[in-house]
């Protein structure tokens, strides 16, 4: 989230804070054709692929949004810790789901390859919803810890009694939490990968082996797989963004602002446009639905002007 402090001026302020609001409107709006169109269509909802996918994007889109709205009360309001820390709590756990989610779609392509025959028995839409669960509690664990961290490093009562600028370094000031922070994303990140890096290997294997239509769905998997790589780097961007910063702040150091909110938009807040965009509109079955419905709209609003205007 932007670190960019109420120093700027009301001009400045109102419009990075518009072009914020505007981008992650959009994003919202297209994300959540995707979330409409799967629950219209029944045959998604039974399928844990989808779901896997729809909870991508609906995690998603509670990221951004608790990420904007963190934004706008830096630049207005300070806030008493608890209203904060759970405002941060969301956004640091939806921030966590996507690549155990990520880790998740690539396990579920694997069994579809390798394991056919038991994919229907393994990857039930009720197991899937179990996963779902347990990725929310893993990622749990991380920011739960660090409200922890402050109860047991400093007052009680006097952090509960605190107001602060609604900031992670603000809020989450302790030496443990910087060394607590690098060692989950480590640890996280390393186990999305290799989780990725095996299921990509062993379907790549698998494509090799057989013929005919099955190593064609097994070359699309492989496609899929490799796809969630690029999904996860594009993750990754915010977790480089504190380097790129003190990088492009060295340079320019009169245009710390502007660095911090292009950095802020173009590492945490455009990723999450582009991530579940690709995936959805690659996806064959899922693009057909979407344009069939919204062509269907598109005609029957002109079908309904066009008898508007034939009307004595």
């Amino acid at each position: 989230m932007n670190s960019t402090k109420r120093l700027d001026s009301f001009s400045d302020a109102f419009s990075r804070n518009f072009i914020t609001f505007a981008i992650v409107s959009l994003i919202n709006c297209i994300n959540g054709s995707f979330v409409y169109i799967y629950f219209k269509t029944e045959a998604f909802q039974r399928d844990p692929r989808y779901v896997l996918y729809i909870h991508l994007v609906i995690n998603d889109m509670i990221l951004v949004t608790f990420s904007v709205m963190v934004q706008l009360l830096i630049y207005t309001v300070s806030l008493s810790f608890v209203p904060c820390c759970i405002m941060l709590l969301i956004a640091v756990l939806t921030s966590r789901n996507t690549p155990l989610n990520l880790a998740g779609m690539a396990v579920e392509r694997y069994i579809a390859v390798c394991q056919p025959l038991h994919h229907s028995q393994i990857c039930t839409v009720r197991r899937t919803y179990g996963l779902i669960a347990l990725i929310w509690t893993v990622s749990l664990i991380s920011p739960l810890t660090d409200i922890i961290i402050i109860f047991l490093a400093t007052n009680a009562s006097s952090v509960l009694s605190r107001i602060v600028v609604c900031y992670p370094p603000n809020v989450y000031n302790t030496p443990y939490h910087e060394t607590h922070n690098v060692v989950v994303q480590v640890l996280l990140l390393s186990f999305v990968f290799l989780t990725l890096f095996i299921t990509y290997l062993k379907v790549f294997l698998t494509a090799r082996a057989v013929s005919g239509s099955n190593q064609t769905s097994a070359r699309n998997a492989r496609n899929t797989i490799l796809l969630h790589g690029v999904q996860l780097l594009i993750c990754m961007l915010t977790y480089i963004s504190p380097f790129v910063n003190v990088i492009l702040q060295t340079a320019w150091p009169n245009d710390r602002t502007k660095i911090l909110f292009a950095t802020y938009l173009f590492t945490d807040i455009l990723p999450r446009l582009l991530s579940p965009l690709i995936y959805g509109v690659r996806d064959k079955k899922f693009n057909s639905h979407l344009r069939m419905h919204f062509c269907s709209k598109y005609n029957n609003s002109i079908e309904n002007t066009m008898k508007l205007k034939a009307e004595p």
